[in-house]
């Protein structure tokens, strides 16, 4: 069955239309956004691709004989251990179950967890031990069997089959489509979308949903990662952009945190370096809140909030990165919101009315390509 369109007229698409054109032309010729590559110990910066981790990079030693090394040193043969059988056994299992270790998802005869909880500690060091294993190996995690487990929610114009042959319809209504745990099984997807929306924080997205931005949108994709996106959300989001080039805007708090996550969907996260190709979508474009929106909108001093010396040091760090070089509206946004020292929550804009985001702020957004 087609999608039916029910949103605006297409003129109101032009902008869109024309911001697609100039992607799909950089895509065809190979490029990126603008020649700049900065090497660090670690990860250099390639605008095509975001922060990759560099063939050279520092390796780390655990040793088998050091009291201070020995308990991880066992903790990765116990977790390589438990990949072989994952892959001798053709079964999966998400990260989350190294920690929960349910019998019927790993398939084991035993359950691990309390035959070795002293060993797995906590979900934390399950988790860096098994990217260190796929850094090592340089495969992927679903190369290892194992799944990250989705938080991520999606919504809007968009089908497609799941690996087991599952078909997916999303849709615009309240209740939105959980991401799937396997993006690299779906196929045959399907979408006649002008765009893909990441909104930052769940709330924001459940508000869209509920004054139907995304049917008078329509057609159109929406993604939320609820904050720090999940790797899953990260792989749909990448899927997303290399089937279909569709324009990518992230709508996030004017604040630090909001631009670091906006960052990691863009260009990526040291810590996933290694898997930078499969991650980043460079294309993504910032469409708010933007520091200089709250100066324009007028929004009152009270409806506002200090930065904090946390804040303070995080802007300092993201503007000291690579890629900011590449970006001279980024760097002018976040030069504004460190001289007027206020941060800003989306829900700011309730203060011109309850609907202002959904059906002035975002749709004039649009329309007249108020993205940077």
């Amino acid at each position: 069955m087609a999608f039916v369109p029910t949103g605006p007229e297409a003129s109101f698409f032009d902008a869109l239309d024309r911001h697609r054109a100039s992607l799909l032309a950089v895509v065809k010729q190979g490029a990126g956004e603008a020649p700049a590559r900065v090497t660090r110990v670690v990860s250099r910066f390639e605008d095509s691709v975001g922060l990759q981790m560099i063939p050279q990079c520092i390796t780390r030693k655990i040793k088998s004989d050091s009291p201070k090394s020995v308990k991880k040193f066992a903790l990765i043969l116990k977790i390589l251990s438990m990949i072989y059988k994952l892959v001798q056994s053709n079964t999966y299992a998400t990260k989350r179950t190294w920690r929960l270790f349910t019998v019927s998802t790993l398939h084991f005869h035993r359950d691990i967890y309390y035959t070795d909880s002293q060993l797995f500690g906590n979900q934390a060091a399950v988790d860096n031990i098994i990217d260190d294993i796929s850094c090592m190996l340089k495969v992927p995690r679903r190369s290892l069997h194992v799944l990250s487990t989705s938080k991520g929610l999606i919504a809007g114009n968009l089908r497609y089959m799941e690996e087991d042959g599952t078909r997916v319809q999303c849709t615009c209504s309240a209740t939105a489509t959980a991401v799937p745990s396997n993006i690299q099984g779906i196929r045959n997807l399907i979408t006649d979308a002008k765009f893909l929306l990441i909104v930052e924080k769940d709330a924001t997205f459940q508000r869209l949903l509920d004054d139907n931005f995304c049917s008078r949108m329509s057609p159109c994709i929406m993604v939320t990662g609820k904050g720090i996106p999940d790797l899953n959300t990260r792989l749909l989001v990448k899927k997303l952009w290399d089937t279909f080039h569709l324009p990518v805007f992230t709508l996030v708090d004017a604040d630090p945190h909001g631009i670091e996550i906006m960052c990691i969907y863009k260009y990526g996260s040291m810590s996933m370096s290694f898997e930078a190709h499969s991650l980043t979508v460079p294309a993504i474009r910032w469409l708010g809140l933007l520091p200089s929106d709250i100066k324009r909108l007028n929004i009152p001093k009270d409806s506002l909030i200090p930065l904090t010396k946390h804040d303070h040091t995080k802007l300092d760090s993201i503007l000291r990165r690579p890629y900011i070089s590449c970006q001279p509206f980024w760097r002018k946004e976040m030069e504004m919101m460190a001289d007027s020292k206020m941060k800003a929550e989306i829900q700011a804009l309730t203060f011109l009315s309850s609907d202002y985001l959904s059906r002035v702020y975002l749709p004039n957004k649009l329309r007249f390509g108020g993205w940077i």
